[in-house]
């Protein structure tokens, strides 16, 4: 379960916090009055998010039997790096 903190739990923590996400693999939502505003991952979750989001990509082009546009191949990576983006903050 992800744990959410405020950004003032954060800074007061931040050592501890740090230590979590790299030993344990903690992930936690830092909230402002009480919107998140970021999340901490474990530096192996992110990149995995990452690889995730090329596979995306790669396979919706893939499916693709025509060529692409520039424009079209701008699109796409675009929504890949958004959906990779939103993924992050769950």
């Amino acid at each position: 379960m992800i744990e959410r903190l405020t950004t003032l739990d954060l800074r007061q923590r931040l050592g501890d916090l740090l230590n979590r996400v790299a030993l344990r693999h903690d992930e936690f939502i830092i909230e402002r009055k009480g919107k998140p505003l970021a999340a901490m991952v474990p530096v192996e979750k992110l990149l995995q998010l990452e690889r995730l989001a090329r596979l995306r990509l790669l396979d919706s082009l893939a499916r693709k039997k025509t060529a692409l546009s520039q424009e079209e191949a701008d699109a796409l990576a675009d929504e890949a790096k958004h959906r990779s983006r939103k993924a992050r903050g769950r």
